[in-house]
């Protein structure tokens, strides 16, 4: 089999837009390198018609621009596996929203696979094996390798048969309203910017005291300034797990950083200086100007709530196999809690529940109401 194209310039991608505009459904996919760099990027976008596959490579400098009004267009699907992390990077890259999706991991989910990974899928319906190696490659090396170029393109090139199969399936099972419902909240995913100490955004930094939150926090500025010196992820440089413990025990000296699990003796001599150097700074901060880790307001327990959380994972679980669907899919602990705690006592309330959605409503409104009362 041929390899398909890889349209590098401008020109290309906007004669190539004006053929997708021609097809009522188009499959996309994308490759990123978040594995290999500080900063990560779309390396290569791929594309499925149902006559042909075509590769847009980004990094040669065109401008995607005459893409945009395609993939904005609801009246042309766009068939994603797992889009979330798709959608996001195309809005934060290239200013690219997606309208008109169709999500195949995501009707796999409603359609209760307990397998729901593209090479799952097409294994169970094509009896395609495709190959993972890949899967972690670095996709901002040029050239791409053959083997590459044939991997990208096999991640779009079944997805029309699949969505022919698939939405057959919701539509008998009377799923398919259901899925277009969580396609259109996937459409409006983004990339959150975050703001403040990076302590917020780690795991694990509440269970710290003031003092090393002060020495987590100058870790964390520390280990961002060297990943993007490197260019480099942040977990190439030091993993979280080591500076949660480098908090916590603040070693005085290099002798002492060896009980430091995850720091080998090679990071020790490389970066054992500069850590020490944080953890000294943090430890001579002012006890008045040691930060302080937001808490929430703590929820007393309610044994009445408690109760009828209970309930309703009772509930949840029968109809849940019922539809022989995983619960998490059905609605979410989250959802159920805060139902708990407001306990509707008809529609009109349940309609208050923001988080709620229109199918969830509509389908499991009833056994919600007749649980709680």
């Amino acid at each position: 089999m041929s390899l398909p194209p890889i349209l590098t310039t401008t020109d290309e991608i906007t004669e190539f837009a004006t053929e997708l505009e021609k097809h009522q459904v188009i499959a996309v996919d994308l490759e990123a390198d978040s594995m290999h760099n500080y900063q990560e990027k779309v390396c290569l976008l791929q594309f499925s018609t149902p006559q042909t596959t075509v590769l847009i490579d980004p990094l040669q400098g065109a401008d995607l621009a005459a893409l945009k009004p395609v993939l904005a267009n609801p009246r042309i699907r766009k068939i994603f596996h797992a889009a979330d992390y798709d959608i996001r990077c195309l809005a934060r890259d290239f200013d690219i929203e997606i309208n008109g999706l169709f999500d195949t991991m995501i009707s796999s989910q409603f359609l209760g696979e307990e397998r729901f990974g593209l090479a799952d899928v097409l294994r169970k319906y094509f009896a395609v094996e495709l190959d993972k190696q890949y899967q972690r490659a670095d996709w901002s090396k040029r050239p791409l390798s053959e083997a590459m170029i044939r991997y990208a393109a096999g991640d779009t090139s079944y997805l029309h048969q699949l969505v022919e199969n698939l939405e057959g399936q919701l539509i008998a099972k009377g799923r398919l309203e259901w899925v277009k419902e969580e396609f259109m909240l996937m459409e409006k995913v983004r990339f959150m910017v975050h703001e403040g100490p990076l302590f917020l955004r780690f795991k694990g930094a509440g269970t710290l005291n003031r003092r090393q939150l002060a020495v987590l926090e100058n870790l964390l500025q520390w280990r961002d300034t060297e990943a993007k010196r490197r260019d480099t992820p942040l977990y190439k440089v030091i993993g979280n797990k080591t500076l949660l413990q480098l908090a916590k025990l603040s070693p005085e000296n290099q002798s002492s950083m060896q009980k430091v699990e995850g720091l080998s003796p090679r990071l020790i001599e490389r970066y054992g200086n500069a850590l020490l150097q944080q953890i000294t700074m943090a430890n001579e901060i002012a006890e008045e100007d040691l930060p302080t880790y937001p808490r929430g307001e703590r929820r007393l327990k309610d044994p009445q709530i408690e109760k009828r959380m209970n309930r309703l994972k009772d509930w949840r679980k029968q109809v849940a196999t019922e539809l022989q669907l995983d619960p998490g899919v059905l609605i979410n602990n989250a959802l159920l809690d805060e139902i708990a705690r407001k306990q509707p006592r008809d529609q009109d309330e349940l309609a208050e529940i923001v988080l709620l959605k229109n199918w969830q409503r509509q389908v499991l409104g009833e056994g919600i109401l007749q649980s709680l009362s």
